[in-house]
């Protein structure tokens, strides 16, 4: 995944979205309770002669600009920053009417912000070096470090030095209906413009961003030490299924379902052990001492131990709800940041209207038209042909339809760990080799291998972007002392694609403040391109007939699970906004409610068992809020890259279309494959995808 740090810094330091003084009352569906309002000192009056005065000091000029900006600048400017008076001879002294002068104080503020948020973006990584990359064991200190965020005054410092207001003044904020309706007549120059204008939308406190941060930070290291001791666990006749491994929720064990498909009714009972934990985890009966720790073997059926001396326990203690209560504790640090944000009063809001760019509606139905489907149904079926039995809750991670379906996957980790038995030698060999086969030339192979860092993870893996372009970018995977195994490379290769995106936009956006992708879902698009070649790169070569096809319902396949799983995200916030005063017990109980009432409708008619909570395993849930939805919308995105790239030189492809940078979603999509972001292009496909194979 995409870090969620990478966009936590954003959201800090670059707060979409200024306020207009018509929208101070406005709130979104989502968002009905908030009781935002403004603090602005600033009359429609002081606005009217304001307007009037700069006239007079620019006979002749167009004043658009300054009568969409001043609006929004009086939103913003309190007692404290001056009086009525004071705020018109602001306005008159700094706002800019000659276009060459803008443009210079455009280029100045790109400067000086990439200075400002690649030094800080550094700062955090370096900090968190303890909790995210293997190393001595991380201190109670090195936890307050890591949950530091050298970004939290960012704002306070910019407004009290009227630096912001400087910026909201020359460059005003449009709404996403206009950047949409408006944007395709810009030119890239507007369209940085509108960037900067999107610079400073509230007025946090420095106190509420190091708030969230630090319970960001405490719930990743929460989930990045949550293993599961596979040797460990036991079935009913007190057998081992799995060697001893240390497997990450859920990113470890969903991974480890998927390697058993190949294995019958031997791989089946795994599978079901697997769901057990799975299970187990959800509802928060697992045993507090079986988590990271060996010293237990553990059946999770029966929910018994037997300890290092072999003596049995019947009625361990359980993992005290600790999954939701960093759920309702992001949820409560939110709402500190809530109350000063206007124009994006909840999560909800800044996840979608201002993150993704997206209304939380649309996805809402993006999603549920998808899921109603009937090709749903239809593929359902052809899996459970393939199989030869009928479909279980965890076959949402069916893995049949990729290549490595039918490769051992202790095959598979001997390559590996024989290729990249150390960082270095995927830094020094993987990555050039990936860029290659892909079609990059061998001097943008050495850029962007030159601007990669890559480190063991505690956790799952992840990249993290660099903010500056003197700055690299950090790929993370799991390195075991053998090597690295299958998985750690499957992950390093779908993070990889994360670095090129991240090094792509960064080196070569024509303008900084454009630098990166709409939302996550774009990069997370090209790590799935990545992802889905990584038996290629090995030099495992697919040459059925079939592999297109089965390609396509390999995606719709993933789409269908994570779209389910995201549902439950956004639900469960919606539910949190609804009721701010719940606990955890409820928190928990309407959580799983939720998922079982998600599952009932859209997948208990094809997978059975009504009621199963698997949909509620995601570890985003707890350690990325509202980071989940990015997952299907990246995947119906990457089916239209992949159908745009099919027959392509794929570098020359990403050359083309990733340096357009931070666009809106629809534009950015008409740019690189010629329409919207849209579901149809994928339902016909898995529907004349099922007609070749059957």
């Amino acid at each position: 995944m995409n870090h969620p740090y990478h966009f936590k810094l954003h959201k800090t330091i670059s707060a979409l979205g200024v306020v207009l003084v018509a929208m101070l009352l406005s709130c979104t569906s989502c968002s009905r309770k908030n009781t935002t309002s403004s603090m602005s000192n600033i009359d429609s009056v002081t606005v009217d002669a304001t307007l009037q005065a700069l006239g007079k000091a620019h006979p002749g000029t167009d004043l658009a600009r300054a009568e969409r900006s001043i609006p929004q600048l009086a939103a913003l400017w309190t007692a404290e920053d001056g009086t009525p008076e004071q705020f018109q001879s602001f306005c008159l002294e700094h706002f800019v009417a000659d276009t060459a002068a803008l443009w210079r104080m455009a280029q100045t503020l790109q400067a000086n912000l990439e200075s400002l948020w690649g030094c800080f973006n550094k700062i955090s990584v370096d900090l968190k070096l303890p909790l995210h990359v293997v190393g001595p064991e991380p201190t109670a200190l090195d936890e307050m470090f890591g949950g530091f965020d050298p970004s939290a005054h960012f704002d306070d410092d910019m407004f009290q030095q009227k630096i912001a207001f400087v910026v909201v003044l020359n460059f005003p904020f449009y709404t996403l209906d206009e950047k949409n309706s408006m944007g395709a007549q810009w030119s890239r120059r507007q369209w940085a413009y509108a960037r900067l204008g999107d610079l400073f939308t509230s007025r946090v406190p420095a106190s509420a961003n190091q708030q969230l941060a630090n319970q960001l930070a405490a719930a990743d290291n929460y989930i990045s030490n949550y293993n599961i001791m596979m040797g460990q666990l036991l079935d009913d006749k007190g057998n081992r299924l799995f060697p001893d491994m240390a497997l990450i929720t859920h990113w470890g064990l969903r991974d480890e379902l998927k390697t058993h498909y190949n294995e019958g009714d031997s791989g089946l009972v795994k599978q079901r052990m697997i769901y057990q934990v799975m299970r187990r985890i959800i509802d928060q009966s697992i045993p507090q001492c079986v988590i990271n720790n060996a010293q237990y073997s553990w059946n999770p059926y029966s929910n018994t131990l037997v300890d290092a001396q072999g003596h049995k326990q019947d009625n361990p203690d359980r993992e005290p709800d600790t999954r939701y209560q960093y759920f309702l504790d992001n949820f409560h640090a939110m709402q500190q940041v809530d109350r000063f944000n206007p124009r994006y009063p909840t999560a909800i809001a800044r996840a979608f209207d201002q993150d993704m760019e997206v209304s939380y509606d649309e996805i809402e139905q993006l999603f549920t038209s998808f899921l109603s489907a009937p090709e749903v149904g239809e593929v359902a079926h052809f899996i459970e042909q393939r199989l030869g039995r009928k479909l279980e809750p965890f076959d949402i991670w069916y893995d049949g339809f990729k290549s490595r379906s039918t490769i051992n996957e202790d095959e598979l980790t001997a390559k590996t760990q024989r290729l990249y038995p150390d960082r270095e030698a995927f830094a020094t060999k993987g990555m050039p080799s990936i860029l290659k086969q892909l079609g990059f030339t061998a001097d943008k192979t050495q850029f962007i291998c030159s601007h990669v860092t890559v480190d063991p993870s505690r956790g799952a893996g992840h990249a993290w972007e660099s903010n500056m372009r003197s700055d690299n970018a950090r790929l993370r995977t799991r390195i075991g002392q053998n090597g690295m195994d299958y998985k750690g490379y499957n992950i390093a290769v779908h993070e990889f694609g994360h670095n090129v995106e991240q090094t792509v936009t960064l080196h070569d956006v024509d303008n900084y403040i454009m630098k990166g992708v709409p939302n996550t879902a774009f990069t997370e698009a090209l790590a799935f391109v990545f992802q889905s070649r990584d038996l290629d790169f090995l030099g495992y070569k697919n040459n059925d007939n079939a592999k297109e096809s089965l390609e396509t319902l390999d995606i719709f396949w993933g789409c269908y699970e994570i779209m389910g799983v995201s549902l439950v995200d956004m639900y469960s916030w919606r539910w949190l906004y609804d009721h701010p005063d719940a606990t955890v017990q409820q928190l928990k109980e309407q959580v799983i409610a939720i998922a079982q009432q998600v599952w009932n409708k859209y997948f208990a008619p094809y997978l059975g068992e009504e009621n199963s909570t698997i949909l509620a395993i995601y570890s985003h849930m707890i350690d990325s809020p509202l980071y989940l939805p990015n997952y299907p919308y990246g995947h119906i995105i990457q089916f239209q890259l992949e159908q745009q790239l099919r027959g392509k030189n794929i570098a020359d492809e990403i050359m083309r279309i990733y340096p357009a940078g931070r666009l809106t979603p629809q534009h950015w999509m008409r740019h690189a494959v010629g329409s919207e972001v849209s579901t149809k292009p994928l339902l016909a496909a898995a529907a004349q995808a099922l007609g070749k194979v059957k």
